[in-house]
């Protein structure tokens, strides 16, 4: 008998769409594209894991338009009733809670912090920041608030700097 997911949808046909189609498969619920943030990065990273990772069932559809960049979605042949329930356990779990991994959302944002900390504040603004918002950071020693400062890391709560 195969598995009748409750919480996926069927890929259904887009209007105004021409690219491959996919009536044997349900997506997911998880994607991400050029805009996606943080969140949403992770949890499709940890739905493809919790999924096994790319398969002959369990494909990442890269599909990319002129105005809206580029869009991936998991896609889960309606044959495979261990991906399908899986994901369809993460769905309705989803649904209660948006976090499939705390700690690959957590080093997520911590990578996505060090490189905002590093590209985005010159060192007045960071001596600000860490001024502004010093109970975020507790330094082991002045090395690491030297560190922190030249840019080589972010020391303080990684949310507070990428949310706000």
């Amino acid at each position: 008998m195969t598995f009748v997911p409750e919480n996926l949808r069927r890929w259904t046909k887009p209007d105004y769409y021409f690219g491959e189609v996919w009536p044997d498969y349900y997506t997911s619920g998880c994607d991400q594209s050029r805009d996606s943030n943080c969140l949403e990065r992770s949890n499709f990273e940890a739905m493809l894991a919790a999924l096994g990772g790319e398969s002959e069932t369990v494909i990442v559809v890269r599909e990319s338009h002129w105005a809206v960049g580029w869009f991936e979605w998991i896609a889960i042949h309606e044959s495979d009733d261990k991906a399908l329930r899986t994901a369809d356990e993460i769905a309705a779990a989803l649904k209660d809670y948006p976090v499939i991994d705390e700690n690959l959302l957590s080093e997520n944002e911590q990578k996505e912090a060090d490189q905002v900390w590093r590209e985005c504040y010159n060192v007045r603004e960071r001596i600000a920041y860490v001024r502004k918002y010093q109970s975020q950071f507790e330094f082991h020693d002045y090395a690491d608030l030297i560190g922190c400062i030249r840019g080589n890391y972010f020391a303080g709560h990684a949310n507070e700097l990428i949310y706000r």
